[in-house]
């Protein structure tokens, strides 16, 4: 009977570290490069935990739907491909409730203030790691420039050069002259931020209010209707559908997020990177007042202790100055801190863009004039997008589609944008 006693206290010492030695899971849809540099510096914390928990990377692309549906730990997306990633809007922790189950410390003044902005609620706390990152940019194919009689090594300003080399593209045989992924983030809210008037403001009272049909408004996706219509630009989805038809060759232009320029580069695309095109006729435009978005890590809610502890390492592990400049160096997406821009200049990189971008991140926008990552913003767009679609099927006119979607923001789901986060 004593040695079955002594057998069992055996048995369970064996079996206790198995126990300790936590996993969950990331989801991510990562390609090319971003996704090898993700999954090197995994191995990496994993090694470093020496037994103590590991992460296991879990690519969208290679799970069934029913996978799919048993949501996983941890995920790096943009918050506008929940539906996609889970099949349903499941609820996130946010860090600043995530990181002190683990004694970690996570200061929203650690990051750029325009960084942050991206990722913080309405009271300033971050929810999500901003690891992916990006401004909307322009970006061209040289070569169809060349084919076209174009200068490759001169980017369209304006919206109206944009209508002018879309058209000479077009003549020239180019099938798609022009496209865009993330369609509301590129040309509803930042065409406002660049042109002084917020798509939202948050009023006194705490509710949020969206403002689609003014003048810009409408005059842009008038503009792109009317270039819809004559071939010269082509829509592929709200998402990110478009970033394959110019990575290919097949669009010769693309306004989307700065983050793909890297994996175009990669791909052996002879490829420039402009500012976001605006309009040179509008009192006080400012070009590059545009807002930073894209894929955060988040942390979902239902996790055991330990987990949340493993969380919390793994994301105190990518805020290390080191790791940032490794994952920036291969993936493009923005740097989160200050101190990564430092050790970029060290490393190489252009001192010219890190000040650059140094100025913009540094830049604050204001809480009362964006919407937030968990405060409705993923429904919102989604609205936004049904509504723009129906002018690419032409049965609303810009205007009409533009109202009713403010309509449905501001009338049917009054509360949408003016809950708390997460």
């Amino acid at each position: 009977m004593l040695r079955v006693g002594w057998m069992l206290i055996f048995v369970m010492a064996l079996a206790a570290p198995a126990q300790a030695n936590e996993e969950i899971v990331l989801r991510h849809a990562l390609t090319g490069k971003a996704q090898d540099a993700l999954a090197t510096l995994v191995l990496r914390f994993n090694d470093e935990q020496k037994g103590k928990g590991r992460v296991m990377l879990q690519d969208l692309r290679g799970i069934s739907e029913p996978v799919r549906h048993q949501l996983p730990h941890m995920a790096l997306l943009d918050d506008d491909d929940s539906s996609e990633f889970f099949g349903s809007r499941p609820r996130f922790k946010p860090l600043f409730q995530v990181m002190p189950l683990a004694g970690e410390k996570l200061d929203a003044k650690r990051f750029f203030p325009l960084i942050a902005d991206a990722v913080d609620d309405l009271a300033g706390r971050i929810q999500a790691l901003p690891l992916g990152m990006s401004l909307p940019v322009l970006m061209w194919n040289k070569n169809a420039y060349r084919k076209a009689g174009l200068n490759p090594e001169k980017p369209p300003k304006t919206w109206w050069e944009v209508q002018e080399r879309a058209g000479k593209l077009f003549d020239a045989g180019v099938k798609c002259p022009l496209t865009s992924s993330r369609f509301t983030w590129v040309h509803l809210e930042n065409l406002s931020s660049q042109h002084g008037e917020p798509i939202s403001v948050r009023e006194k009272n705490g509710v949020t209010k969206v403002s689609l049909n003014r003048l810009i408004d409408v005059k842009h996706i008038a503009l792109l209707s009317s270039w819809y219509k004559s071939s010269y630009f082509l829509y592929f989805g709200p998402g990110a559908e478009a970033d394959r038809k110019f990575i290919s060759g097949e669009c010769a232009m693309f306004t989307g997020e700065s983050g793909l320029y890297a994996e175009a580069v990669h791909s052996g695309l002879d490829v420039g990177v402009a500012e976001l095109p605006y309009y040179d006729d509008v009192r006080d435009a400012t070009p590059s007042k545009v807002l930073p978005d894209g894929a955060g890590l988040w942390v979902l809610t239902g996790l055991k202790k330990p987990e949340y502890h493993l969380a919390a390492r793994f994301v105190s592990f990518m805020l290390r100055p080191q790791v940032q400049v490794e994952w920036v160096r291969a993936t493009g997406y923005l740097p989160m801190t200050p101190v990564a821009i430092e050790m970029l200049k060290h490393a190489g990189v252009s001192p010219t863009l890190l000040d650059a971008a140094t100025r913009r991140l540094t830049e604050r926008t204001g809480a009362t004039t964006r919407t937030k990552h968990g405060a409705g913003l993923g429904q919102a767009r989604e609205i936004i997008n049904e509504e723009i679609a129906s002018v690419w099927a032409n049965t609303k006119p810009a205007k009409e589609a533009l109202d009713t979607a403010m309509l449905r923001l501001n009338g049917a789901t009054p509360s949408l944008l003016s809950r708390p986060g997460r």
